[in-house]
């Protein structure tokens, strides 16, 4: 149905669910990659006994830290290693529940409670801390299984929210607030510890995080037939372009599709490159490109600024070739797919080249992200063209998988970097680019782009 002439974008409530979906996933996001930054303050400076201890010259006499009263920690680097990947030993426990459960109970209030929780442990994390790694690790955990349950929960909204053509805008604005929230987090959490200290770093985040709550309990609902705001054309609009809901779910049919494994295998590939430089890049710039925290945050950030806007330019575009020049989704997915994450593979490994030349590692990781948010466009959101019904279990199946590399990814990556060398890195990026070249062939030889027949209703209206 062609009702977009009479239910304009602007003001509209699924735009409003967008934006507001968009600073959840910010929140969720800055919450996640403060201790990044925040564990380059937390750890005895080694440094500052002889300033050589990262690879390359400093770029800056290390300015004094201002008031530094918050405690320090000695922990070695694989203790480093599990802290950082600790976070997603829970996130994995609520993938696929999540999906389930926001079927079965609304996706607003686990979307809401999810990121409410991960809000409280942040806010105990500086106590935690100073109880011990394990008392921090144990925290990490529990803020995973509260953000575990976000995009199961997204997603299952999504499917009674998004009309068909809207898909890749609406739900490209909705997920770039994770990027928009590295984006932020990063720099502003070298800018805390340099000010404050590192405590304050997950006070304040956590603040912002309780005030989200706060508008998304008041102006989102579950469905446009329980929104008290929205307009008559705009509710008729939407239900009348999702007209497919389902009731059971078909488990045996959902494991067996190849199609939804080309996703999983794209997703954990894609994965694996974003946690381990989600996790890894504020060291990397500190050991090797010897960046002070300061600019370590902000330069750190860059990379994803640019995964940020590929990811909405892309989303624009994606719709645009299906809508006006009307090419097949599936080639559409395939190939965002391809350069977000082939791309990303061959700048990854050139940046691991580029010795001290700092401007050209930060150049190449930047485009490596970059190019990795065209990809947002292509199996990322291939869950709602294959089986829009179930998409957030779909969605919980493929993060499960997906979040294996955050659980592994900085701990192999610590284990292979003890001595903090250039070559050492170098393992690193040549493995995460392989494991991405990988993941792009599959999806594109086994992804598919069109409704599979075990998501069909029986008395199904296209």
């Amino acid at each position: 149905p062609k009702y977009s002439k009479n239910t304009p974008a602007c003001c509209s409530s699924r735009y409003g669910l967008a934006f507001l979906s968009c600073y959840g996933f910010f929140v969720a996001y800055a919450l996640r990659v403060n201790l990044s930054v925040a564990m380059v303050d937390m750890l005895k400076n080694r440094s500052s006994v002889n300033n050589s201890s990262s690879v390359c010259p400093h770029h800056s006499i290390p300015v004094p830290k201002h008031n530094h009263t918050a405690s320090v920690y000695d922990w070695d680097s694989e203790t480093q290693g599990w802290i950082l990947g600790s976070f997603f030993y829970g996130y994995i426990l609520t993938q696929i529940p999540g999906g389930y459960l926001a079927r079965k109970y609304g996706a607003k209030w686990l979307f809401g409670i999810g990121i409410l929780c991960t809000v409280i442990f942040t806010l105990l994390t500086p106590v935690a801390t100073d109880l011990g790694a394990g008392y921090l690790i144990a925290v990490r955990v529990l803020e995973g299984i509260g953000e575990g349950v976000s995009y199961p929960a997204m997603h299952a909204m999504w499917a009674s929210w998004a009309p068909p053509l809207e898909r890749s805008r609406l739900l490209t604005i909705s997920y770039t607030g994770a990027q928009l929230g590295t984006v932020v987090a990063l720099p502003l959490s070298g800018q805390i510890c340099f000010y404050l200290d590192w405590t304050y770093v997950f006070y304040i985040f956590g603040a912002v995080g309780l005030l989200w709550f706060v508008l998304w309990a008041y102006f989102v609902s579950n469905s446009p037939s329980l929104h008290k705001r929205i307009s008559a054309d705009e509710k008729t609009y939407i239900m009348a372009s999702l007209k497919n809901e389902v009731d059971y779910i078909p488990w045996t049919s959902i494991l067996k599709s190849l199609p939804l494994w080309a996703i999983v295998v794209a997703h954990f590939s894609y994965n694996w490159t974003f946690y381990t430089l989600l996790t890894l890049l504020p060291t990397y710039m500190n050991d090797i490109l010897g960046f002070s925290i300061q600019q370590n945050g902000m330069l750190s950030a860059l990379p994803y600024l640019g995964c940020w806007l590929l990811a909405l330019l892309g989303g624009q575009l994606a719709d645009l070739l299906r809508e006006k020049y009307l090419i097949r989704t599936v080639i559409v997915r395939k190939a965002f797919t391809i350069v977000g994450m082939v791309g990303p593979a061959v700048f990854l490994v050139a940046a691991g080249y580029t010795g001290c030349n700092f401007v050209l590692a930060i150049a190449f990781l930047t485009l490596s992200s970059s190019l990795g948010g065209v990809s947002a466009s292509g199996f990322n959101i291939n869950h709602l063209d294959i089986a829009p019904s179930y998409a957030g279990i779909l969605l919980g199946i493929t993060n499960s998988f997906a979040t294996i590399p955050g659980m592994v990814g900085p701990v192999i990556a610590r284990s292979l970097t003890k001595s903090n060398t250039i070559p050492e890195w170098q393992i690193v990026f040549y493995i995460s680019a392989a494991i991405n070249i990988f993941g792009a062939v599959f999806f594109t030889i086994f992804g598919k782009g069109t409704l599979q027949p075990w998501a069909v209703q029986r008395i199904h209206i296209q």
